[in-house]
């Protein structure tokens, strides 16, 4: 058994760091190389589906209120993101993508499909759900640290 943890904990660590290198070197070269990668999160925690509160997009990125806010104002700066007040609760403000921050989104979200796609290619379907369950057996141990 140890040895099965030794070869997972290297892939997973192996995967983590290029997944990370890819998408550093991506954002580099090219349209969006004014964003960093934390930037790159705040993007994706953001979404594209409905307005968020700094509150809500703080907590799925596990970080304070303040640390967001330094985010957001500097992708508002650069044009990928805007406040929005409620309609209903003027005191609400909701963060929502600008059209540069959704096409940003749409390519990165097509990059993560793709390496997924990829992954699962060749694999049965047993396979998929073995990796589906160990998956989230791990986010599950993952969510207990914080």
């Amino acid at each position: 058994m140890d040895k099965h943890i030794d070869l997972v904990n290297d892939q997973l660590i192996r995967v983590f760091n290029d997944i990370l290198t890819i998408e550093e070197t991506e954002l580099k070269k090219g349209d969006f190389s004014d964003l960093s990668i934390k930037e790159m999160h705040t993007i994706e925690a953001i979404g594209m589906r409905e307005k968020r509160t700094t509150g809500e997009v703080a907590k799925s990125l596990s970080i304070t209120v303040g640390t967001l806010t330094v985010a957001i104002n500097n992708l508002v700066k650069k044009g990928y993101v805007e406040r929005v007040r409620s309609e209903e609760d003027r005191r609400i403000v909701r963060l929502q993508l600008t059209n540069r921050g959704r096409l940003f989104y749409r390519a990165h979200q097509h990059f993560h499909k793709s390496m997924v796609k990829a992954a699962l290619e060749e694999m049965s379907q047993d396979e998929k759900e073995a990796l589906m369950k160990g998956l989230g057996s791990l986010h599950k141990f993952l969510k207990q640290y914080y």
